[in-house]
C-alpha cells in the first residue's frame, strides 16, 4: 500500500479542500484535526463528511486512494509522534493552525500554543520519519507593514503588525532550520486572501453574505478602501498539490553573501499563492451583493488593529517552479460562493 498524505487542519476551510481534491486524484490521505471551536464545529463536521464522500467516491472509481482521521491536537507531541510512527506518512501538508489576525490581539497564546508549539511537533515528526517533504501554510500577513506593491518573496518580511503574522514568519525560520540542519525538504505558502464555499464563518464573505441575507448591517472596516488579494479556493487547493508533487530544492545560484529569502542553500523554498488582481473592498461587496440580489446596509469604521491596507501577490516564483498561478477572474468566484451560500443557507 502506498504511504499516505498526512494533512493536517483537514476540517478546515483550505484543509477539506485540500483533502477532497487528493482523493481524487488518487492518492490516500490521513487527515488530522482537533475540531477546535473558534469557530462552529458543525461546519468542520459537515466538511468531514464531504471528505468521506469523496473517499467513496475515489475508492470505487479508481480501486486506490483511501481515507483516515484523527481526531488529534498538534500541540500533543506524544500524540502526534504517535500518528506519524503508525502511519508512516511520505509527504505532510501542514495547514492546522490558530487563524485570524484580529483574534490573536486578545487570544495571544493560543497562537503561541497552536502555531509555534505545534508546528514543531510536526516538524519532529517529519524529522524523525522520514518524511520527503513537508508543505506548510504561511500567510500574506509576514510582509507586515510593507507598502511596496506588490509582494515578491525577495522582499524582507521583519515588520509584522500582529502576533499572528509574527508566528507565521517564526513558521517559516524553523521549517527553514530543519531543513538545513536534517534535509528536510519543505515549501512554504503565502496565502492571499481565501474565499469560496465551505470557507471560514468569521471571514468577511461569510459574515457579508449572512448579514446582507438577513437584512442586518455589515461592518466595512478602512471606510472600504482596503484592498485585498481575493483568491478563489479551487486556485488555492491546485497551488498546494502541484508544490507538493515538485519538492523544494537548495538552490544552487543561493549566495550568502546577498541571500534571497526566497530561497536558499537548504532544500527550503517560499512561495506567494494569489491572485495578483487586488481590489478595494468595496468591489468585493458590490460582487457580492449582484450575486445575493440585495444591497448591504454599511457601517464604515476606521483601519483595525492588526489590519494592513493593502495586499498584492507576485506570483513570479510559483508559476516559475510548478506551471500555475491563479486566475479565477473575482466576479466569478464570488458568483460561486453566493450560490453555494443560497444553497447551504437559506
Amino acid at each position: 500500500m502506498p504511504a499516505p498524505v498526512l494533512v493536517t487542519g483537514a476540517a478546515g476551510f483550505i484543509g477539506a479542500a485540500v483533502c477532497e481534491s487528493l482523493l481524487q486524484r488518487g492518492e490516500r490521505v490521513i487527515g488530522l484535526d482537533n475540531l477546535s471551536p473558534y469557530y462552529d464545529p458543525a461546519l468542520k463536521r459537515a466538511r468531514l463528511e464531504r471528505i468521506a464522500a469523496a473517499a467513496g467516491a475515489a475508492s470505487g472509481a479508481q480501486g486506490g486512494g483511501g481515507w483516515g482521521f484523527h481526531a488529534i491536537d498538534i500541540t500533543d507531541a506524544k500524540a502526534v509522534a504517535e500518528l506519524f510512527a503508525r502511519e508512516r506518512p511520505d509527504r505532510v501538508i501542514h495547514l492546522a493552525a490558530q487563524a485570524g489576525v484580529r483574534h490573536s490581539i486578545d487570544n495571544p497564546t493560543a497562537y503561541i500554543q497552536s502555531n509555534l508549539v505545534g508546528f514543531s511537533a510536526i516538524l519532529e515528526g517529519c524529522r524523525h520519519h522520514g518524511v520527503a517533504h513537508l508543505v506548510y501554510s504561511s500567510s500574506s500577513s509576514v510582509y507586515g507593514g510593507n507598502t511596496n506593491l506588490p509582494f515578491s518573496e525577495r522582499q524582507p518580511v521583519n515588520h509584522p503588525v500582529s502576533l499572528y503574522a509574527a508566528t507565521k514568519k517564526a513558521n517559516e525560520l524553523m521549517a527553514h532550520s530543519y531543513s538545513h540542519l536534517y534535509g528536510l525538504s519543505a515549501t512554504g505558502l503565502r496565502f492571499f486572501t481565501v474565499y469560496g464555499p465551505w470557507g471560514r464563518p468569521d471571514m468577511a464573505p461569510m459574515l457579508f453574505a449572512k448579514a446582507i441575507l438577513a437584512g442586518e448591517p455589515i461592518r466595512v472596516f478602512n471606510h472600504g478602501r482596503m484592498r485585498r488579494d481575493f483568491t478563489y479556493i479551487d486556485d488555492v487547493v491546485e497551488g498546494v498539490i502541484r508544490c507538493l508533487h515538485k519538492p523544494a530544492t537548495a538552490d544552487p545560484d543561493f549566495d550568502a553573501a546577498a541571500p534571497d529569502p526566497a530561497t536558499s542553500w537548504a532544500p527550503h523554498r517560499l512561495f506567494n499563492i494569489g491572485n495578483s488582481q487586488p481590489v478595494e473592498l468595496l468591489r468585493f461587496i458590490a460582487a457580492l451583493e449582484r450575486s445575493l440580489g440585495r444591497e448591504a446596509i454599511k457601517t464604515f469604521l476606521p483601519l483595525q488593529p492588526g489590519d494592513v491596507e493593502a495586499t498584492a501577490a507576485d506570483t513570479t516564483l510559483l508559476e516559475a517552479w510548478v506551471g500555475f498561478r491563479p486566475f479565477t477572474p473575482l466576479e466569478e468566484g464570488v458568483e460561486r460562493f453566493a450560490a453555494w451560500y443560497r444553497r447551504h443557507h437559506g
